[in-house]
C-alpha cells in the first residue's frame, strides 16, 4: 500500500470525516500533541486504528495482541520494568530475530538498546498501548494467582471482616480479587459485570456481546468484603444495605482510564451488584462502522445534515441507540457549530460539544434543562431521551424553531413512536412539520472470524424468514474456538429500520392515520422492516437467522 499522511490514510480506511482531520489538525496546532494522539483524544478514532493506520504508513505490520501468545524465552531475554517503561512486549525468538510488538514503532534508540540487550536483531510490529500494556501483565504474571489471591482473601475475610481490606492497600488481597474482576471483565469486553449473592456461594457473571456467560463462584464469605469494597471505590454509603444505591468509579488498567457505573440492590440473600463498564476503547465512533447498509447510510446522512428537525433513534435498552447517536453527533461535529446535549448519565466525553447530566435531585429534569440550552445559542441539540410531554413538546418547538434535535424514544419499531408522541399530547401537525426521520435497531452478534464455516439453517428459519431452500444461498456461522470464548461469535452489529418523514407519511401523521397504515404507506414507498436487513446481514454472511430471530422476536 502506498504511503501517505496518516491523516489522510485515516479518511481512505473510512475511520474519520474530512471535517474530523480538520477539527484535529487545529487541535494539534493548539497543543502539539502527535496527531494520532489528538485523534484519539477526540475521540474519533481508538488506539487500536491510529497503530493499524501507522503501521501502514511505515510498512510495519500491526498484531492484535488479544490474539497472540506470547513466547516465554523472548519474556525472559527484556525485563519487565524496561518493557513497561517503553511500552513494548517481546512476542517470539525466531532464529537470531526478536520479534517485539511496540506502541511507538519509530522509537530507534529503544530498538537499538534491544539489540544490545539481547544480541539479536529486532523486528518491530505494531500495537496499541492498552494491548500492550495487557500483554505485559499475562506475560510476566501477578505475585499470586487467582487461586492464591482467593484463599489470601478467604483467610483476611474470616479473621477481619468486611472491612478488613489489610494495611498494605495494594497488595490486600480483597483488593487484587476486585481488580481481577474488573480487568478481567474489561479483557472480555463486557459491557456489564454481575456479582450475584445466592445461598452459598457469590456468582459472577459477565455481559458479553449482549449475552451473560458464567465467570468465577467465590466463597460466601468473600460477600461482605467484596462489595465493601466497591463501595469504597465507588463512594457509596458502606453502611446502607436496605436500599438500592449507586455510584461511579473511574478505574486505572495501566494508563488507560475507565468509567465504572455502581449499582447495588438489596435481595433475599445479600446485596447484589452490578458494574456498567463504559470503555472508550470499545467505542465504535463512525456511522460507516455501525452496520447501516448503502441505501440507509444515504439516508441518514442527508437526515442528519438538515439545517433544523427531529431524528429519533428507538429500541429497548442496550440496542446501541446512544453510540448510534454519538457516532452522529461525531459525524457533524466542527467549530463553526454549537452542539450542547443533555444526558441522563453522560456515558463518554466527546470533545468540543458541551454535555450536561440530568439531576432529578437538583431539579435538573429534561424538560429545565432544554430550556436552558435554548438559551445557550445551540446549533443542534442532543437529548438523552424523551421520557414525558414536556420535554416531547419542547424538543418539537425547538426543532421548528431552527434547531436539529437528536433524541431517543422506547418503542418497538420506527413507526411505532409516531403514535407514542401522539399519545404523549404532542399535536400532530407540530409533529408532522418537525419530525424528519425516526430509526429503529437492534444489536445482533457477529460471526466469529476465526471458526467462521458454512451451514444449512432450520427449515423453520427459512420458513420464517421465506427464503426458499433451494435458494443457493451460503449462510455461516461459528464452530466456537477460544477467540470467541468458543460462543461462536466475536462482536455485535446493528440491524436497523429507517423511515424518512415524507409528504405522504407526514399527511398520515396529520390524520392521525393508524399505524398499520403509516407502515403500508411507507413501505410502498421503500421502507424496509428491521428483519429484512437482519436477513441482509446472514445472507452475507455478517450474522446467522437463529440470531436475527432471537433480536428480532
Amino acid at each position: 500500500m502506498a504511503k501517505g499522511k496518516l491523516g489522510e490514510r485515516l479518511i481512505s480506511m473510512g475511520i474519520i470525516s474530512p471535517d474530523q482531520l480538520e477539527l484535529a489538525l487545529k487541535e494539534q496546532k493548539r497543543t502539539g500533541k502527535y496527531l494520532g494522539k489528538v485523534i484519539n483524544s477526540l475521540g474519533f478514532a481508538t488506539q487500536e486504528s491510529v497503530q493499524t493506520a501507522l503501521a501502514m504508513q511505515s510498512g510495519v505490520s500491526y498484531v492484535n495482541l488479544k490474539e497472540y501468545l506470547m513466547d516465554p524465552e523472548a519474556t525472559r531475554l527484556v525485563p519487565e520494568a524496561f518493557a513497561r517503561q517503553h511500552l513494548l512486549v517481546p512476542l517470539s525468538v525466531e532464529g537470531d530475530t526478536l520479534i517485539v510488538a511496540m506502541a511507538n514503532m519509530f522509537d530507534l534508540p529503544v530498538i537499538d538498546s534491544l539489540q544490545r540487550m539481547t544480541g539479536l536483531f529486532v523486528d518491530v510490529k505494531a500495537a496499541s498501548e492498552p494491548d500492550i500494556l495487557q500483554a505485559i501483565d499475562q506475560s510476566y504474571g501477578r505475585t499470586l494467582s487467582l487461586e492464591e489471591i482467593i484463599k489470601e482473601a478467604v483467610k483476611l475475610a474470616e479473621a477481619e471482616g468486611a472491612t478488613g481490606l489489610g494495611e498494605d492497600v495494594e497488595a490486600s488481597p480483597l483488593i487484587q480479587l476486585v481488580d481481577h474482576l474488573i480487568l478481567e471483565g474489561v479483557k472480555l469486553r463486557a459491557t456489564d459485570i454481575h456479582i450475584e449473592p445466592e445461598r452459598q456461594v457469590v456468582r459472577t457473571r459477565y455481559r458479553i456481546d449482549g449475552i451473560l456467560q458464567q465467570g468465577i463462584s467465590l466463597p460466601k464469605v468473600l460477600q461482605s468484603a467484596l462489595v465493601a469494597r466497591i463501595k469504597i471505590m465507588s463512594k457509596i454509603n458502606i453502611a446502607e444495605n436496605r436500599i438500592p444505591q449507586d455510584g461511579s468509579i473511574q478505574f486505572h488498567a495501566g494508563k488507560r482510564n475507565i468509567d465504572l457505573r455502581i449499582s447495588t440492590m438489596p435481595t433475599i440473600y445479600g446485596e447484589d451488584v452490578v458494574i456498567r463498564i463504559l470503555d472508550k476503547e470499545n467505542l465504535i465512533l463512525g456511522l460507516d462502522r455501525l452496520g447501516f447498509s448503502e441505501e440507509h447510510i444515504k439516508i441518514y446522512k442527508a437526515q442528519i445534515n438538515r439545517p433544523h428537525g427531529i431524528i429519533l433513534v428507538t429500541g429497548p435498552t442496550g440496542s446501541g441507540k446512544t453510540t448510534t447517536l454519538y457516532s452522529s453527533l461525531s459525524y457533524i461535529n466542527s467549530l463553526e457549530r454549537s452542539i450542547i446535549t443533555l444526558e441522563d448519565p453522560v456515558e463518554y466525553e466527546l470533545t468540543v460539544i458541551r454535555q450536561t447530566q440530568v439531576n432529578i435531585k437538583a431539579g435538573l429534569t429534561f424538560a429545565n434543562g432544554l430550556r436552558a440550552i435554548l438559551r445557550h445559542d445551540p446549533d443542534i441539540i442532543f437529548i438523552g431521551e424523551m421520557r414525558d410531554a414536556e420535554t416531547a413538546d419542547m424538543a418539537i418547538r425547538s426543532a421548528l424553531t431552527g434547531h436539529l434535535v437528536l433524541s431517543t424514544l422506547h418503542t418497538n419499531d420506527a413507526v411505532g413512536s409516531i403514535p407514542r408522541l401522539l399519545d404523549m399530547g404532542v399535536k400532530p401537525f407540530l409533529l408532522a412539520s418537525a419530525l424528519n426521520a425516526v430509526i429503529a435497531q437492534r444489536l445482533v452478534r457477529v460471526v466469529c472470524p476465526k471458526c467462521r464455516t458454512p451451514y444449512t439453517p432450520e427449515t423453520r428459519l427459512l420458513k420464517r424468514f421465506k427464503i426458499p431452500s433451494d435458494s443457493g444461498a451460503t449462510f455461516y456461522h461459528g464452530a466456537g474456538c477460544p477467540f470467541c470464548g468458543q460462543t461462536g461469535y466475536r462482536g455485535r452489529i446493528g440491524i436497523f429500520e429507517m423511515l424518512p418523514v415524507t409528504s405522504a407519511v407526514e399527511t398520515m401523521i396529520m390524520e392521525k392515520k393508524e399505524t398499520q397504515f403509516i407502515e403500508e404507506c411507507a413501505l410502498a414507498e421503500g421502507f424496509t422492516r428491521m428483519e429484512q436487513d437482519g436477513v441482509a446481514k446472514a445472507l452475507s454472511g455478517v450474522t446467522t437467522l437463529e440470531e436475527v430471530e432471537r433480536v428480532v422476536m
